[in-house]
This record gives structure tokens, C-alpha cells and sequence, in this order.
């Protein structure tokens, strides 16, 4: 979208950039104006005689460093084939726009499943069990074979949310990854790789211009996309306070379902399902048949349901890899090197790939595991 061609761009991104204003005061603010480039177009004295609207924020608004920060950022993601969606724009996610506090502008690098007919959000702890990392791929798998039209979102993060990203490009559905950051840069770095692939078949999805660093504060309301996406959000794993509780909450305050997988009373990772499910704010879910029947999706099942992948899709290397990895639990790079006599590069990209497909995962001191019982 070239900036000549739709020069009401500068003063949308400028409003999304001003300080002190969030999204339900940037929507009354165009409401009050008429657009974004009114809003830039009013006085001092007539913006503050908006409800809400003091000397603080009018002075912000008014600013003429805001205008130039937001044509620095438009030649930013011109340069970087960024696709800006304004809250308007029929591109922009129809279920997030009904959300009060939408954001004003989304930057996405892909836009693939934004609308997609169904939607899943998928999150839990970045500690998860080997358990859990294995249900919620087969559980996406399982979905993604059974209906029709459905994309994956969370929030790119390590354990739950890495799991779910990236069953759905093993699966070959959309998938959309939430950032608590500007597109310059991908977080956390060990993702990226995943993040390519998210571009290509799915989207990377942020309302932070660039330049915002992955800071604490960012996340909030990176969760709060991440439930305004979907229909529903499931908890795969959680402790019993954390950003997986908190996108649930947010959820059932948009009054999008909430579903939980439960787990054993002692298991810390289950704690916050468990409550979830005790206080009655997410249902139970063990399987994807029973997401498909809770939600009601059945009149969306596919006719010709797909297998999910396997393992006949592995390179010979991988299959090598793999079932070293089972026989002796966790090994490293260079063990794994010895003793298949594979050259290391080749091992690297397998065990990339391996993880990428949901059969095994990295342990502390970089040595692997499989996450299932192949022989």
C-alpha cells in the first residue's frame, strides 16, 4: 500500500503513536472528527472540549514531531512490504473489530487467516511438559484435519505457543502469531525461523509501530489481541497466575468461549487450567472432538477430513535422528553426529526440522528429546 495512494495513512498512524491515547479514546476521537486526518485538522481549544480530552493529550496530538515519526514509520513498512489495517479496512480482523478497545491499526507482515470462518487462539505456560507440548499438537492436528477453514493464533512464545504455531504449518492451516513488539524484529530469536514460515502461511500480527522492543508492559495488550481474534481460547497448560489466565479473562470479558485441558492436582502446569475450570470460566476439553462439540463446529467438519501428517513425510536423516533420540532419551548435536554419522550442518537442520514438526523438543544444555514413543 503505497503512502501516495492512500495518503490518510500518516495521520492513522499517527494517531495509533500518540502518547496517552489508547484505542477506545483514538475511536472517539474519529467518531468526534470524522477521520484521522480531521482529528490532525482541529485546534487545541476544539480537541479539548472533547469528553476525555485534556491539555496533555491534545498537546500530544498536535505535535508536529508526531506527523514525522509516523512518515518515518510509513517508510518503514514500505520499505518492508508491511501491510497496515485500519480498523475500517475490510482486510482488517472482522472478530477483533467488534472488540471495544480494538486497536485503531494493525501492522502484519502476511494477511492470510485474519478472517478465516474459524478461529482457535491456543496459549498456556512457556515451561510446558512434554505432555502438554504433545496434546496440543495432536489436538491442532486434529482440528486442523476435521474442519474446514480454521486458523491457529497465539503468541509466538516458547512452550505452549511455539507447540501450537507450529503443528498448524505442519498441518498446512494459517496461523497467526500476536507480537508484544514492532516488526523489526522477532521475539524470541530462537522463533524466527518459525516466524518465516508464519509470513508465508499465515500472518505476524502487531499493533506496535517499529521500533517498540518486546517490554513487559507490551504484553497485555498483545493478549489482548490474541482473544479478540478467536472464537474461542483454549489453556493447554498454565501455573496459577500468568499470561495464559490473563488472555482467558480477557476472553470471557469479550464473551469468546474459554476452554481448558485439566491435569493432575499436584502438577503446578495444571493449576491454572484447574481453576479455570472450577470457577466455571472455561470449559473442559480433552480432545479436539471435544472443542468440535463444545463449540458447536460440527456443520463445519470437512467432507473429506485429511490424515494428519506422519512420520512418512520424514527424510532419511530425520528417521535416523528420531529414533536415536527415543532409544536415549536426550542427546546433543555432537552425540547424535557420532553416532549416526551425519555430518553436523545436516544434523542441525534436521533436528530444526524435527521440532518444527512437534517430534521432539529442546532441553536445557541444547541436548533434544522425542516427545513420542517411536520404535
Amino acid at each position: 500500500m503505497s503512502h501516495s495512494l492512500y495518503p490518510e495513512l500518516q495521520f492513522q498512524v499517527a494517531l495509533s503513536m500518540a502518547p496517552a491515547i489508547g484505542p477506545v479514546t483514538a475511536r472517539k476521537l474519529i467518531k468526534e472528527a470524522g477521520s484521522a486526518r480531521a482529528v490532525f485538522q482541529m485546534n487545541r481549544s476544539t480537541l479539548e472540549k472533547i469528553p476525555g480530552i485534556g491539555p496533555m493529550m491534545s498537546g500530544s496530538i498536535l505535535s508536529p514531531s508526531l506527523l514525522e515519526q509516523a512518515a518515518r514509520e510509513i517508510q518503514f513498512i514500505e520499505r518492508y512490504q508491511i501491510s497496515p489495517l485500519y480498523l475500517g479496512m475490510p482486510e482488517y480482523p472482522q472478530r477483533l473489530k467488534d472488540c471495544e478497545d480494538a486497536p485503531i491499526l494493525l501492522y502484519a507482515r502476511g494477511i492470510k487467516g485474519l478472517n478465516s470462518q474459524l478461529a482457535l487462539s491456543v496459549v498456556g505456560t512457556r515451561k510446558a511438559s512434554a505432555y502438554g507440548k504433545d496434546l496440543c499438537r495432536r489436538i491442532v492436528l486434529d482440528l486442523a484435519a476435521a474442519l474446514k477453514d480454521l486458523v491457529i493464533i497465539s503468541g509466538l512464545a516458547y512452550g505452549i505457543d511455539v507447540i501450537a504455531h507450529r503443528a498448524a504449518l505442519e498441518a498446512g492451516i494459517p496461523t497467526i502469531a500476536v507480537l508484544g513488539h514492532g516488526l523489526n524484529t522477532i521475539y524470541p530469536h530462537a522463533h524466527r525461523e518459525t516466524a518465516k514460515k508464519i509470513c508465508s502461511r499465515g500472518s505476524l500480527l502487531t499493533d506496535f509501530h517499529s521500533g517498540m522492543g518486546p517490554e513487559r508492559n507490551n504484553f497485555l495488550r498483545r493478549n489482548r489481541i490474541i482473544a479478540g481474534l478467536a472464537h474461542a481460547t483454549l489453556v493447554v497448560e498454565s501455573a496459577a497466575e500468568g499470561g495464559a489466565l490473563i488472555t482467558a479473562d480477557l476472553a470471557a470479558s469479550y464473551n469468546r468461549d474459554v476452554l481448558a485441558i485439566p491435569g493432575r492436582a499436584t502438577d503446578t502446569r495444571s493449576k491454572g487450567c484447574n481453576k479455570l475450570i472450577k470457577k466455571r470460566v472455561a470449559a473442559m476439553v480433552e480432545s479436539a472432538e471435544d472443542i468440535i462439540r463444545e463449540m458447536n463446529w460440527t456443520e463445519h467438519e470437512s467432507t473429506d477430513p485429511k490424515p494428519p501428517p506422519e512420520e512418512d513425510s520424514l527424510t532419511a536423516n530425520e528417521k535416523e535422528l528420531l529414533s536415536f533420540l527415543t532409544r536415549h532419551q536426550e542427546l546433543g548435536p555432537e552425540t547424535l553426529s557420532a553416532y549416526s554419522m551425519i555430518p553436523i550442518p545436516q544434523v542441525l537442520a534436521a533436528l530444526i526440522a524435527l521440532e518444527l514438526k512437534g517430534m521432539i523438543t529442546l532441553k536445557p544444555g541444547n541436548l533434544y528429546q522425542s516427545l513420542k514413543g517411536h520404535p
